[in-house]
């Protein structure tokens, strides 16, 4: 799951006009078909591009004496980007690494390609479930990369202070957040609920009872969202602003005492932070077990690449062990493969091992035509619930119909 709040306003000024002359063909250089040159879009930050650029694109450039043309597109941007290439059949992009709950719009738009015949190249030391998240009614069309599972930070100091220890399952978390507001006299846990956008969390919530995000009224559902609005008065008012670089300040600044986030925050919180108090582990479990909502990010190829067995070669490169080590070392990543943590720098340890139980427990968001309004419903029943204080059976009735309906117009066409 990318977050476009790291980056510098000048990184990304530079990325968009690179963007710009790979998709007008403006720029001069040469012929957009030439297979010499692999054009690739990704997400990063600017200290990931970095590694990116100096430690892994060289390599292969070597190796097949080509130049790989990688420039900086946010997940939202990808499908306007491939619809307009598609509309004027010219695709000028080779390959792309897009956000694994972002990838149902490229496949029912007929914007990637059908990779089934390449999914014997996924290397046998994959983890997790992420190969899953790219295969869409039996076939793939994305192939595992980055996987990420958000993992759950606590300050350590603060929870001495109060006698806390890291909440293992709902009832615990609820006591902690209680505890902290009575104490400190304002919410000190947030999670990541903007009532907009992903529902990461939760579906974690809904999962972990029992429930499905996409049925909605069921009685996992109504237990996730029971439970919820007696959580919300206890949580940090940052829970509805949270992302990925916020929650990182908030916990740096001690705003926050505990927060879910993803793995790449340990760098910034506690190697570049020096947060050493900031402890990581893979979080609480609902009433079913622990679930963790599957993120990262899957590679694919547009629809119509002029550079199709050339994407294959650098898919199979970044899938390599050693490429793999040098993210996970570099840039703080997790790996897919399970044998790549051997080269985990020693503070690394603990939050990787935290991932990796987070991995084992994560599921992908439904890989459905109609999950964006499926989400949108989920936000506005959440929001209905925790913030106005609405009956929550009643109130989900409703948006379970609207999925229902979203449904059975998707399957109507």
């Amino acid at each position: 799951m990318r977050k476009s709040s790291m980056k510098l306003a000048a990184a990304g000024i530079a990325a968009a006009m690179l963007v710009s002359g790979l998709l007008t063909g403006c720029g001069g250089g040469k012929a957009k078909n030439d297979p010499s040159t692999l054009r690739v879009t990704m997400a990063l930050s600017e200290e990931e591009w970095a590694v990116m650029r100096k430690s892994v694109i060289p390599e292969f450039e070597k190796a097949n004496n080509v130049k790989v043309e990688a420039v900086q597109v946010e997940a939202g941007d990808v499908v306007k980007k491939l619809q307009a290439m598609k509309g004027s059949g010219k695709v000028e992009i080779d390959l792309i690494a897009q956000d694994s709950n972002n990838l149902s719009s490229l496949v029912y738009n007929g914007l990637v390609e059908d990779l089934t015949e390449y999914e014997s190249l996924i290397p046998a030391e994959s983890i997790g479930s992420l190969a899953k998240a790219g295969q869409f009614d039996g076939k793939t069309y994305f192939m595992p990369y980055r996987p990420n599972a958000e993992i759950n930070y606590y300050n350590e100091n603060k929870f001495n202070e109060y006698g806390l220890t890291a909440p293992t399952n709902w009832d615990e978390l609820y006591e902690t957040a209680k505890v902290l507001k009575e104490k400190e006299g304002i919410g000190r846990v947030a999670l990541k609920i903007k009532m907009s956008g992903d529902v990461i969390e939760l579906a974690e919530f809904i999962r972990s009872a029992g429930g499905d995000p996409l049925v909605l009224n069921d009685e996992g559902s109504i237990e996730a969202f029971t439970y919820l609005q007696k959580l919300w008065p206890e949580l940090s008012e940052n829970t509805i602003k949270a992302s990925f670089s916020s929650t990182n300040g908030f916990l740096a600044k001690d705003e926050v005492y505990y927060a879910p986030n993803w793995p790449f925050g340990a760098n910034i919180i506690v190697k570049d932070g020096g947060k050493k108090e900031i402890k990581a582990y893979a979080g609480f479990e609902g009433p079913k077990g622990l679930v963790k909502t599957l993120g990262g990010e899957m590679l694919g190829i547009p629809a119509g690449s002029p550079n199709k067995d050339l994407a294959v070669k650098f898919i199979q490169y970044l899938e390599s062990k050693d490429v793999q080590e040098t993210l996970m070392r570099e840039n703080g990543w997790a790996s897919f493969r399970n044998d790549a943590y051997g080269e985990a720098e020693e503070w690394q340890k603990p939050y990787f091992e935290a991932t990796l139980e987070a991995l084992a427990a994560a599921q992908p968001l439904p890989n459905v035509s109609y999950w964006s309004e499926a989400q949108q419903a989920i936000n506005d029943a959440a929001k209905e619930i925790a913030i106005e204080g609405k009956d929550v059976k009643t109130t989900l009735d409703k948006y379970a119909a609207q999925i229902a309906e979203a449904k059975a117009k998707s399957e109507a066409k």
